[in-house]
């Protein structure tokens, strides 16, 4: 196995391009976390990848990435790159080695324009992780449910206590930082939609993705039944309209921006919308890489491609796993089921592992199919754009508009 010591150094000169652009790599740096929530696609539903290998990733590991980051924008011929940490619980490698990975990243990354972000439940944050947040300019997405009562009922402790007052000592210090940082929200089934968005908007939450559980049509069973045929929509809907009566386009809700930009001709900027290229690997702690890791909702081992940054070239992708690289560098078929539908070319389909089934694959409209045409309904009336209108501008923009 090679070392990234003896990883060949090439020359810091642009080559002809050779390989597809890679604009994120995910760096899951703990293999555990801290909480125990019970959604959660890593730990809690089909796929045990992470709790099996190392509990944090080697140096050896991080510099083999870094190096293969290097190689590949060489051959790519991009000149950016965002990096973003993840677990399980990132914080648990301590502030110290994550500022001294981030100035590696970047001293070994010279020539290209680095970005870097973190992913955290934010219970571990500190005035020593703000300090170096902030020196590296390093964007947090924080996850909070709502309400203590609303976000102690998933994303509890090993030993089944909440974790809403240390999430929001997190939150109290970023807030009172210069970091900049979102809310990652799961939307609560059944749950009062507008209590929870404006207890988000009184504690100056101005950057918030409200997600789509993650289920498959083989593990939604009762939920149309529990909570009707679009509890999604059902739940977002009025968060939209509380946003646009009563908010100024300095609050973000990232679910409203990225559908209101596909109707307006645009692309999406989220894996979740437009069936784009995802444009991203994840490495685990063990240096194996993956493509989309949240298809751990779907079954075990999906996400390995058996390809690791100790031995391979994300470029290898393109060999080692017809199905990841395709998702990653040419964007996954449409849904035979979409063909026709009055979103294919914005929804398209919908979240890659909201389409699976075991029986057909990703041959699936998304399970929350209802939910997204009601809301592309919903604010295609507010702004005043029909299809054939979306169309258009696409048209206009060079956007695809032939299956």
């Amino acid at each position: 196995m090679t070392s990234p010591t003896t990883i060949r150094k090439e020359p810091q000169v642009r080559s002809a391009v050779s390989a597809p652009r890679l604009g994120l790599v995910i760096l899951k740096v703990a293999g555990r976390c801290n909480l125990d929530c019970t959604y959660c696609y890593e730990f809690n539903l089909a796929d045990q990848t992470l709790a099996a290998g190392p509990k944090t990733m080697s140096q050896e590991v991080f510099s083999a990435t870094i190096e293969r980051i290097r190689r590949h924008a060489e051959r790519s011929g991009q000149s950016s790159v965002a990096l973003s940490f993840h677990g399980g619980e990132p914080c648990l490698i301590g502030a110290a080695l994550f500022d001294r990975w981030c100035t590696e990243a970047r001293r070994e990354l010279a020539g290209l324009r680095v970005t870097i972000s973190m992913q955290t439940n934010g219970t571990l944050l500190n005035a020593q992780w703000i300090e170096v947040l902030e020196r590296h300019g390093v964007d947090v997405g924080l996850s909070l449910d709502g309400p203590p009562d609303v976000h102690d009922t998933f994303r509890v402790r090993r030993n089944g206590s909440g974790s809403y007052r240390a999430v929001r000592r997190g939150l109290d210090l970023l807030h009172a930082s210069s970091v900049r940082y979102g809310i990652l929200a799961v939307v609560q089934l059944g749950a009062d939609p507008l209590r929870i968005h404006r207890h988000f908007m009184d504690l100056g939450c101005r950057s918030v993705s409200y997600l789509m559980p993650d289920m498959t049509h083989d593990t939604i069973g009762d939920v149309r039944e529990k909570y009707g045929p679009t509890p999604c929509a059902d739940y977002l809907i009025p968060i939209f309209e509380h946003w646009w009566h009563n908010s100024t386009l300095e609050v973000r809700i990232r679910n409203f921006w990225e559908v209101s930009r596909l109707i307006l001709g645009g692309t999406s900027h989220v894996d979740a919308l437009g069936n784009i290229p995802l444009g991203f690997v994840v490495v685990n702690p063990s240096g194996d890489v993956e493509g989309l890791d949240v298809l751990k909702a779907c079954e075990d081992g999906m996400t390995r491609t058996g390809i690791n940054v100790l031995r391979d070239d994300f470029a290898d992708l393109e060999t080692a796993s017809p199905l990841h690289s395709r998702m990653v560098f040419d964007g996954a078929p449409l849904p035979g089921d979409c063909v026709g539908c009055v979103e294919q070319y914005t929804c398209a389909g919908g979240y890659h592992p909201h389409r699976y089934s075991k029986e057909r694959g990703f041959d699936n409209r998304s399970v929350w199919c209802a939910d997204l045409l009601k809301i592309f309904a919903h604010l295609r009336s507010r702004l005043d754009v029909e299809p054939r209108e979306t169309l258009r501008l696409r048209r206009e923009l060079g956007r695809p508009v032939g299956v």
